[in-house]
């Protein structure tokens, strides 16, 4: 075995060890322009996402001839009620997806996919969500997170050719990192992969949690901890791992509250021996190889709550249209009214959003870590509240199950389902809180290059000085584009008609929100991390201009090419901006009056114990019935519980 050197117990981590994993992990380069990076600094870049940028013709015919086999499947061969029913997608279902070339959606033709564009992906993706939102989640957890992507993007042409045709051909993949004792903190992370046969290959040894298609998946990304040893730097690696190998085994096949037919496991690895050709990139590169697949692997989030929105309104509009109260259909009442303009103008917010980030992501010409993150962040909770204003404007038949209201008679609209099975999307890839972290990180991130070294304690006086200097240079040149622009101009981006004046807004509530960073900047200095809450509505004002941003230019482009529907693209857009700027004003009211203080306070009362008394009077029936994480131990006589829905690809 390799000579290991001593490496840090992840058990032991502490916040300050673990926040420097997390920033190692982080790409720190900005090689390509970011419209949404620009944004939060107060510069509003309309030239990066305008014009509307749109598809090669020949990519648009061939994605359009894949969407259209992929439509005949759904409607012919695909039930979701069956999947929801069962808690199962059946076989034959994903054997009907392999033989069209799901599975191979993004995988270029050269290594047997279909090579279609990230809008096209997406457009499958809402497509597969429309018929069960578990089929969305097979597919993107394989091509999103699972080893296509990362091998298509940081694999050896050895790498691609060995495994890329296998997962185009029906080897369903599955991403590993989350473990029962770390989630969003990827410095816990415990799985080892020990270095064996000279390097040769490495035992990996560990229990990883929650791994969406692990229970039926051929092929595995895992994320494994490598200990630094006279071969390597060690750290935390990527390895493509055969799912059937050796001391692999499938523990438990997990029930959530929605998502019904989605194969989500615990997987253990008792040494596992995986070559060290299986390695992807370097040891050490994991993490970043992780957050650089998830930069487009999130845009998945918002192309299926996007569906969802779409749906909601379509039943929105039929119900509020056929059902009558008081002498008059329900929509007809304002109370109704308000729910169905909010979930119309959301509905078309989404898909703008979701659009214009997935034709950058396919032009190639801009930095999107920003902005796939927005996406998912605003569209998986607005997509939320879109379904629960369903469900309300249902009213009792929005809480029956769609089985229930068939069993009676009725049309089985499954309204509860699609509110249970959209609300792991705000925890999906990044729940909304880590995304506020990860997006506001990024967002302050001029000033942390700039007074970085002006705010850290480790630095001496000299540092400090030195710093002090450089961030007044940054700072003295910054200021001053802050103060004024074209949004303060009636008759700045006039081409835009009657949406010019949200376009100004943009400009001019960029500025503001850089000014008000600022001020949270030179108020707390080093300590602004810890201010979550001030963090995460700069965030939140930032997506609502981002969002306000895409519809105009969405609404533009449909009015430039002389869609039949332009007029009505560019109401949409107006009412949605009319409806986010509330929501900007409120939030920047709270950037500085709101309860954080008082509420934080309370917290730490509530878990040292200071208020037990008020939870006198209940019952808790889970009392008694294991730990909060359970250990890692290997139960005894453990049944392997995978399952293979395809032959394997290859010979094991």
């Amino acid at each position: 075995m390799t000579d290991l050197k001593d490496s840090p117990d992840p058990h032991n981590i502490g916040e300050r060890e673990a926040r420097q994993v997390a920033e190692a992990a982080r790409e720190t380069r900005w090689d390509k322009p970011s419209f949404a990076k620009e944004l939060y600094l107060g510069r509003f870049r309309l030239d990066l996402i305008h014009p509307h940028p749109r598809p090669a013709p020949d990519d648009a015919a061939r994605s359009q001839a894949f969407l259209d086999r992929l439509r005949a499947v759904c409607e012919t061969e695909l039930d979701g009620t069956v999947i929801e029913r069962e808690a199962r997608i059946p076989d034959e279902y994903v054997k009907a997806l392999a033989r069209i070339g799901v599975f191979g959606m993004k995988i270029p033709e050269a290594y047997g996919g279909a090579g279609l564009t990230q809008v096209a992906y997406n457009r499958a993706l809402m497509l597969l969500g429309d018929v069960h939102p578990s089929l969305g989640a097979l597919v993107s957890a394989h091509q999103s997170i699972g080893v296509p992507e990362p091998v298509k993007q940081f694999g050896s042409e050895e790498q691609k050719q060995r495994f890329l045709p296998r997962c185009a051909a029906g080897a369903i993949t599955a991403f590993l990192l989350t473990e029962p004792d770390v989630g969003s903190d990827p410095a816990r992370l415990a799985a080892s992969a020990i270095p064996v046969d000279d390097g040769e290959a490495y035992e990996i040894d560990g229990v990883k949690l929650w791994t969406t298609n692990g229970v039926i998946a051929e092929l595995l990304v895992v994320m494994a901890r490598v200990p630094a040893h006279d071969g390597g730097r060690g750290g935390v690696t990527a390895f493509v791992v055969e799912a059937d190998s050796p001391g692999i085994t499938v523990e438990n096949r997990n029930a959530f509250m929605g998502l019904r037919g989605i194969e989500n496991g615990l997987t253990r690895f008792d040494r596992v021996r995986v070559p060290a050709a299986n390695r992807i990139g370097r040891e050490g590169d994991g993490l970043k190889i992780a957050l650089t697949t998830l930069n487009t692997g999130r845009l998945s989030i918002p192309a299926l709550c996007t569906a969802a929105s779409k749906w909601s309104l379509k039943i929105a509009r039929e119900w509020s249209g056929h059902r009558v109260q008081w002498g008059r259909p329900v929509g007809r009442h304002a109370a109704v009214a308000h729910k169905i303009s909010f979930i119309a103008a959301s509905a078309f917010a989404q898909e703008a959003v979701l659009d214009l980030t997935a034709h950058m992501a396919d032009q190639g010409r801009r930095d999107i870590r920003i902005e796939a993150a927005l996406a998912k962040l605003w569209c998986s909770e607005t997509a939320w509240q879109v379904a629960d204003e369903l469900v309300q404007i249902r009213g009792g038949r929005g809480y029956e199950t769609a089985e229930s209201l068939r069993a009676r008679g009725e049309r089985a609209v499954p309204a509860e389902q699609i509110l249970r099975d959209l609300r792991i999307n705000r925890i999906f890839e990044g729940s909304t809180e880590i995304m506020h972290l990860l997006i506001a990180r990024e967002a302050v991130d001029a000033h942390l290059q700039a007074a970085g070294d002006v705010i850290d304690p480790d630095v001496d006086l000299p540092g400090k000085a030195r710093a002090a200097a450089k961030a007044t240079g940054f700072y003295a040149r910054w200021l001053p584009q802050l103060v004024a622009g074209s949004g303060h101009l009636p008759a700045s981006y006039g081409d835009f008609g009657e949406l010019a004046p949200h376009v100004r807004y943009v400009e001019r509530t960029s500025r503001r929100l850089a000014r008000q960073t600022f001020y949270g900047m030179a108020r707390w200095q080093g300590k602004l991390e810890h201010k979550q809450g001030f963090l995460a509505r700069v965030v939140d004002i930032g997506a609502e201009l981002f969002a306000i941003s895409a519809c105009c230019v969405r609404a533009r482009m449909l009015v430039d090419d002389g869609d039949p529907d332009s007029a009505h693209a560019v109401r949409l857009a107006d009412v949605f901006a009319r409806q986010a700027r509330v929501r900007i004003e409120r939030l920047f009211d709270a950037l500085w009056r709101n309860t954080d203080a008082a509420d934080e306070a309370l917290a730490k009362g509530v878990l040292d114990g200071d208020f037990t008394w008020v939870e006198a009077g209940v019952i808790d029936i889970s009392e008694g019935t294991g730990p909060w994480v359970a250990e890692p131990a290997p139960s005894a006589k453990t049944e392997n519980l995978a399952r293979r829905v395809l032959p394997p690809t290859t010979a094991s």
